[in-house]
């Protein structure tokens, strides 16, 4: 599986070199200074690319595009698409022209990856990414004051975030919109609590069937194209896999991964694999999913959560948590083997290791939250044991 990492670009605190020496090869970025909807031009595609590659000690690729984002009118299925679909699929073309020919998007309704912590605290000093079901609450019901919020939550969740908001001052407040805007790593809008309510306002009366006809669309305007410049579609789950703040939410479990994959059936159309989104939801069973899905996996993103029964969940060691990290890495790298042994030269996987702690002289650096170096490093380091020791056992290639 060919090791990469996500990079935010030329501002970020981790530099290239830096990537080089935690083991891996591949870069993972997007052009997020360009606003959604916008062309993304050769040149700059160009630029983006000589900054990876020029060094050739470094020895990097940019090996996927995460993420060329899915503009909110078309989730929406709002006026005259026509020029968002054509800009969308000129993107491609360019990526494809200038060698980067892997996908990863979401189509998750306004909000990203929603977390209600940034920095839980960790034994020994660390600190992780956290969902406190109760905290959604009380931001959905008391700050967001959504109409009929109260009937999206159990009456446990709703006594708790009662209490939570009943004591918790305008700073807290404050922080709890900032941990839940900041999901949007790649975005440069941040919504106040009218901003939300009225980008959330522009859904209504949508339905789970209403978005998966809208992304049904997306796929039947953009594979096309994938098929015809040689793109891989990899859509990333819905993070958390669940509904939020009255939104539907559609790339969650097992039966809307099928759905989606069937909505058009193509090689180029499949899946961004994250153990830690799937992870998340209740019921998923990932090592499962992944043995079901494994021949729609384009791309994968390699981390582990540890869930409660009220729906909260905290990212865990890449290694810990409820994924069965084995398992998933096993199916991986025999799917690797039955696409090398099939004669296809794509046939290694790209993976990077997801959100990681925050650890050691990481803590307090201004990195993207769930993007440290040390605690990914780590990761990365732990995910390259299971490969090495899986693969050598069963005769496979790494």
């Amino acid at each position: 599986m060919e090791q990469s990492w996500r990079w935010f670009g030329p501002e970020d605190a981790i530099k290239l070199n830096h990537i080089r020496q935690a083991g891996a090869t591949g870069v993972v970025t997007a052009l997020h200074h360009i606003p959604y909807g916008v062309v993304w031009s050769v040149e700059e595609i160009q630029k983006r690319k000589a900054m990876i590659e020029s060094d050739e000690e470094l020895g990097l690729s940019w090996t996927v595009t995460e993420s060329l984002p899915v503009h909110e009118a078309i989730k929406i299925g709002e006026g005259d698409l026509t020029e968002l679909f054509d800009n969308y699929r000129q993107s491609m073309r360019n990526l494809a022209a200038c060698g980067v020919t892997t996908i990863c998007y979401n189509f998750m309704p306004v909000l990203d990856w929603t977390r209600t912590e940034l920095a839980a605290a960790l034994p020994g000093g660390g600190t992780s990414l956290r969902f406190n079901a109760h905290e959604h609450a009380a931001f959905d019901v008391y700050m967001l004051e959504r109409p009929g919020a109260e009937e999206d939550h159990s009456p446990e969740v709703l006594a708790k975030a009662k209490e939570w908001f009943d004591r918790s001052s305008e700073s807290d407040r404050a922080k709890l919109l900032s941990n839940i805007m900041a999901g949007l790593p790649g975005a440069y809008d941040r919504y106040d609590i009218p901003g939300l309510r009225k980008m959330i306002a522009r859904f209504n009366g949508m339905t789970a069937d209403g978005l998966r006809e809208t992304l049904a669309r997306f796929l039947r305007e953009v594979i096309p194209t994938a098929e015809e410049v040689g793109i891989r579609m990899a859509i990333h789950p819905d993070d958390p896999p669940r509904p939020l703040f009255g939104l539907p939410r559609v790339v969650s479990t097992e039966d809307d991964l099928a759905h989606l994959i069937n909505a058009v059936k193509s090689p180029n159309n499949g899946l961004t694999f994250c153990t830690g989104s799937l992870g998340a939801g209740q019921t998923n069973d990932v090592p499962a999913m992944a043995k079901r899905f494994v021949e729609d996996i384009h791309f994968v993103h390699l981390r582990n959560v540890a869930k409660e029964p009220d729906g909260s969940f905290e990212e865990a060691d890449h290694l810990g948590g409820d994924v069965d990290m084995v398992s998933v890495v096993t199916t991986l790298l025999e799917e690797q083997k039955r696409r090398q042994d099939a004669g296809n030269d794509n046939w290694r996987l790209p993976f990077r290791p997801d959100h990681g702690h925050e650890l050691l002289d990481d803590i307090g650096k201004p990195t993207h939250p769930g993007y440290p170096m040390i605690g990914r490093l780590r990761g990365l380091a732990e995910i390259r044991g299971v490969m090495t020791a899986v693969a050598a056992m069963k005769q496979l290639p790494v």
